[in-house]
């Protein structure tokens, strides 16, 4: 049926019909908006741990490293270890989140600034997640649609993936999201180890693999032309600047305990995402060994392999396959679709257009914003050319409003005209380095009109290349937000105190649930001891955890790059 067995459909309507029972059996748990949309703030750390993992890894990003890697070698991988050196960062990063005793980004930026540009992040982080749920959907329905030999429509696939988590999302909420995503992030490893041991069965190993392909440079990490040291550098600092305002970023470091859940939660669970990513671009890499010359899409390699692959082993591993699959893309629409609800609810309709409201109220519109945000996703993915398309795009949206958030996070100069023209002024030299349309009309076209003027460095294929559209875009909006808050009035220094004492007072144990940016009655501020003793800077002095673990986090990214170089060398 639809080019699958009934043992395979067995196991897929197993996990589905289960995963919703335990999703919906939270929602008991949900008692108020803040128990929605940042669960109760109970988690320990191997729960953090998946969850992170579980909303950081999704299938489409198997399908875009592997695609990648089809076409450009081993290099490929960075398509997603461009996180890589941003992991230990992590560490330092995950307990301002937890700190802020908040529910959304947005809150911060309303704190720091005013309610007009969390109003402004909360836009621009909905953008952002219903881009990551159309990549996410697109992703999945191509790797079904190439699983089932072309069988399943992936309109059909897109649609029916939506509804289940839609479903335990709209009831559990953050909640549903964290408890599912301990069962889900064990089936996302299945996922990636899955095929791997058959496909290079397949072509006879390492070995064998580099008989198959006569250019040697397909197993080099770092790319002779596209991806260089240079590409991954400046990616790897947008993906930096980028990580603290995706809003799924809160609750992975916001959701634990205390700050430590968030800290060992956010750093072990997207290392574990970077062995996967290697399993990735292995299987990749055996698609090109297996299919060099044919004519295929892609975007369909990583599910084509298990086509082709897995009813040779065993009966029910298509099945097993694809409700791992599944897990991946459910494991982190679910969190995607709470945080989208939470931002317009906390950052947009409560302080701006309806006040003053009950809180069963505010959680029936979360509510039904989560299902609305969910239903964009999908018109994105139905618009979407392909994968790796879609994932660039989500990288550059990722850090326009991310450029307020750290000139206010060290700065207190930092104004709110400032923020609004920093990320309106980066979002202009993004749009002018590439097209404009309207309405299907070309109204600009940066390549077509300016790119042969420009030195070769700066091009690809013709192209300003995108490192250097992520260099135009970040210093026009530093510089602009730096320039801007020069010339404007600076903040009222009592508000200033406040936000900056919350951030630097660690979470006591059991502490009460309070407004954001408010410490509990009885916390006393911890005193200010900072790096730097100019009154208008705010870099505190690190603990010796903090550089215990910052340094542990760059010991397992070199142990990371030196195991795939030594596998890449095998035979």
């Amino acid at each position: 049926m639809f080019g699958i067995s009934w043992i395979d459909w067995l196991v897929i309507a197993g996990y589905l019909f289960g995963i919703t029972i335990i999703g919906v059996w939270t929602a008991r748990r949900v008692k108020s908006t803040s128990s929605f949309f940042i669960s109760d703030r109970k988690f320990g750390k191997i729960m953090m741990m998946f969850f992170t993992f579980g909303t950081g890894t999704h299938s489409d990003q198997a399908v875009s490293v592997s695609a990648k890697t089809y076409r450009s070698g081993a290099s490929g991988i960075w398509y997603q270890w461009l996180w890589l050196f941003v992991t230990p960062f992590f560490w330092l990063l995950a307990p301002i989140f937890r700190r802020m005793r908040a529910i959304t980004t947005g809150d911060y930026f309303s704190a720091r600034y005013n309610r007009s540009v969390g109003a402004l992040f909360a836009i621009v982080g909905m953008l952002q997640l219903m881009i990551n749920i159309g990549v996410m959907l697109k992703g999945s329905s191509a790797m079904i649609t190439a699983v089932s030999g072309g069988a399943i429509n992936p309109s059909y696939a897109i649609i029916a993936m939506t509804v289940m988590f839609v479903i335990y999302g709209v009831a559990g909420g953050l909640s549903a999201a964290i408890v599912t995503d301990f069962i889900q992030g064990l089936l996302t490893i299945v996922l990636s180890f899955l095929i791997l041991p058959f496909a290079l069965s397949a072509v006879g190993g390492i070995s064998g693999l580099k008989e198959s392909i006569a250019n040697p440079d397909v197993f080099k990490i770092v790319a002779p032309k596209e991806i260089t040291a240079f590409y991954i550098a400046i990616i790897s600092f947008n993906a930096l600047v980028g990580w603290v305002t995706q809003p799924h970023s809160m609750p992975m470091s916001a959701a634990g305990k205390t700050e430590m859940e968030g800290r060992v939660g956010v750093m072990v669970g997207l290392f574990l995402k970077r062995i996967c990513t290697i399993a990735w671009v292995l299987t990749g890499l055996c698609a090109l060994g297996l299919y060099a010359g044919s004519k295929i899409d892609v975007d369909h390699v990583y599910g084509l392999m298990a086509h082709d692959l897995l009813p040779k082993i065993a009966p029910g591993l298509i099945g097993l396959f694809i409700a791992s699959m599944l897990a991946a893309v459910m494991s982190s629409c679910d969190a995607f679709m709470v945080s989208s609800s939470a931002l317009f609810t906390e950052n947009i309709y409560r302080p701006l257009l309806v006040k003053n409201k009950s809180d069963k109220h505010y959680m029936l519109v979360g509510r039904i914003v989560a299902a609305l945000v969910v239903v964009s996703g999908i018109f994105f993915a139905f618009r979407l050319e392909n994968v790796i398309q879609g994932l660039e795009l989500f990288w550059k949206i990722s850090a326009m409003m991310a450029i307020p958030f750290w000139i206010g996070l060290f700065w207190r100069r930092a104004t709110t005209a400032a923020a609004w023209v920093s990320t309106l002024a980066s979002f202009a030299a993004w749009m002018f380095t590439g097209q404009i349309k309207l309405f299907g009309k070309l109204l600009w076209d940066f390549n077509a009109t300016v790119a042969a003027k420009l030195p070769e460095f700066m091009l690809y294929d013709g192209k300003l290349s995108l490192p250097w559209q992520m260099i135009i875009y970040l210093t026009v909006g530093f510089a602009a937000g730096i320039l801007i808050s020069i010339v404007t009035r600076a903040p009222e220094k009592e508000k200033l105190d406040k936000f900056y004492e919350c951030l630097r007072t660690p979470i006591a144990p059991d502490e009460p649930e309070t407004e954001p940016f408010t410490l509990p009655e009885g916390v006393t501020a911890t005193p200010r001891e900072n790096l730097i003793s100019h009154p208008n800077f705010e870099i505190p002095k690190p603990k010796m955890v903090t550089i215990v673990g910052f340094l542990a986090g760059w010991v397992a990214v070199g142990l990371l790059i030196w195991a795939f170089y030594f596998i890449l060398n095998l035979g």
